[in-house]
């Protein structure tokens, strides 16, 4: 990484790394016609399905992530 004028130049690459293992993403999705909500990680993995939005959100804190809402 270079500094330059207060800033830290990386590469995209690195910049998409920044938070990965902090965050998962939670998005509603249908599963055999019932809404639902997929649990991801931050490369894009689905890790679990559950039934509703509170259940993701308690699960992703539990696993001492950040979670973010995708749509």
């Amino acid at each position: 990484m270079d500094r330059h004028h207060g800033f830290v130049h990386m590469s995209p690459q690195a910049f998409a790394a920044l938070g990965v293992q902090d965050i998962a993403y939670i998005k509603p999705v249908a599963r055999d016609g019932r809404p639902v909500i997929a649990i991801h990680a931050a490369d894009g993995t689905e890790v679990a399905v559950v039934e509703s939005r509170d259940v993701a959100l308690a699960v992703v804190r539990q696993n001492g992530l950040e979670p973010l809402s995708a749509h």
